[in-house]
């Protein structure tokens, strides 16, 4: 059996719930889809500000260097384990960090935008 795409459950839930705004207020769609497109418009501005406030440290250049210093390292005549594990400790830690700054920064356009700041 073929899986359905990511958040397809949550796609459906919004659906039924717009569903059910038509049925009790259909005068309130309108508002519904303006409100929509400015959390939308508000996630794509979070995600573009912290792509242009951090253009170095991308969440997937950290993982990307991964890769590239193992190769480095593998070239140096037995490294330490130690070394390797640091390294690859580091460059995830890294990595989490810059995923959680976009998610903050993210969330708190669409938090601004959708309390009316």
């Amino acid at each position: 059996m073929k899986k359905l795409p990511r958040m397809t459950d949550w796609l459906i839930a919004a659906l039924l719930l717009s569903v059910l705004v038509l049925a009790f207020s259909p005068a309130q769609i309108p508002v519904s889809l303006y409100k929509l497109s400015l959390i939308t418009i508000a996630g794509v501005v979070g995600y573009w500000l912290d792509r242009s406030l951090f253009p170095y440290a991308r969440p997937d250049s950290f993982l990307a260097t991964d890769i590239e210093s193992l190769e480095d390292i593998e070239e140096v005549e037995d490294p330490p384990l130690q070394f390797k594990l640091e390294r690859f400790l580091q460059n995830d830690l890294l990595a989490a960090a810059s995923m959680w700054r976009r998610a903050f920064i993210v969330g708190t356009a669409m938090i601004a935008v959708g309390l009316g700041a």
